[in-house]
């Protein structure tokens, strides 16, 4: 079995219209809510031990903030593929991993992670920014993973729930 912890980006800042797309940082709300995102998967013993992440500055970020307050030890990936991608490149991705992570975190975007967790876990399910899924899979390897692999959604965390 392996686990994939399946986060959207946290809140980006839209404050310099000149920016592209992918250099758009992340907001105070953002900055806010990556760690406590991080707290939590140290809390419920998921620390990740590979996070993969697109290269937008708001995804970027958000991983190495959500590294930084788990604990995370594992390496940081960043693919640029993964940026504005849809759920087949997530998978894609992910079926290229080495056997050896069991607990994966994938950052990403909206509508792709969507997609994805909707392909992995046969129903739809909203991701805010900054929201995490935690979903079961039944292989022994990432080159198994496909559209075809039937997980389960075994948590799912939105931010407003860990608010104070």
């Amino acid at each position: 079995m392996k686990t994939l912890l399946i986060l959207r980006h946290a809140k980006s800042s839209w404050g310099a219209p000149s920016l592209a797309d992918h250099d758009r940082p992340l907001n105070k709300r953002g900055k806010r809510d990556a760690p406590r995102i991080g707290e939590l998967l140290r809390r419920e013993e998921l620390v990740p031990q590979l996070i993969l992440s697109s290269t937008a500055r708001r995804a970027r970020s958000t991983a190495e903030l959500v590294s930084e307050h788990s604990g995370c030890e594992g390496p940081l990936r960043l693919e640029r593929d993964l940026y504005a991608a849809g759920g087949e490149a997530y998978l894609e991705a992910l079926a290229k991993l080495p056997d050896e992570y069991q607990r994966v975190l994938l950052v990403g975007h909206n509508p792709g992670l969507e997609e994805l967790l909707e392909a992995l876990c046969g129903e739809y399910q909203r991701l805010p920014t900054a929201a995490l899924a935690q979903v079961s899979l039944p292989i022994e390897r990432w080159r198994d993973l496909s559209d075809d692999t039937q997980g389960a959604l075994v948590n799912l965390w939105r931010p407003k729930e860990l608010r104070d």
